[in-house]
């Protein structure tokens, strides 16, 4: 009897370790790996215009929407979506959060910007040139990475 309790307890703690490492390693390996993400359209209007690239603005609420986490898990913090960010985009995050404080006037920035391209939920995704014409919108989209960087580019080949 103390011989199985102590075969199962010993399996229960390596299981344990097991998943708490995973968890643990998959946030470190996906931070090493993640690209810049501008906060100021103005910014990112001037980068787009000398690269000559299309900007991707991502309205979230980082902290508290539950599709806006599982596009950034399954989608902006994969290696296919950044390799191709990095080389064909310029990134904007237009957050919303409730539990992260910004300053006030990024706040207001934010808001400004989300009246003007009229995004009622989260996350909205507008694909926009350097001038800030809009060229594409989206949102979340299952299949990962791979399938949203497809996406994105049809969205981007309509232009």
């Amino acid at each position: 009897m103390r011989v199985t309790f102590a075969l199962a307890f010993s399996f229960f703690c390596l299981t344990l370790f097991s998943v708490h490492a995973q968890n643990v390693a998959a946030p470190v390996a996906a931070q090493s790996a993640s690209v810049q993400w501008l906060d100021d359209f103005s910014a990112a209007k001037s980068v787009a215009a000398e690269k000559q690239l299309p900007i991707l603005m991502y309205f979230t609420g980082s902290d508290w929407c539950g599709w806006c986490v599982k596009l950034h898990k399954e989608v902006f913090d994969q290696k296919a979506f950044q390799e191709y960010a990095e080389k064909q985009l310029v990134l904007l995050k237009i957050d919303f959060p409730r539990n992260i404080e910004l300053s006030k006037e990024l706040q207001e920035r934010n808001l400004q910007l989300r009246q003007q391209f009229n995004v009622r939920g989260f996350p909205t995704i507008y694909l926009v040139d350097a001038e800030g014409k809009t060229l594409g919108q989206t949102g979340y989209r299952p299949g990962g990475a791979e399938e949203y960087v497809k996406h994105l580019q049809k969205l981007l080949k309509k232009n």
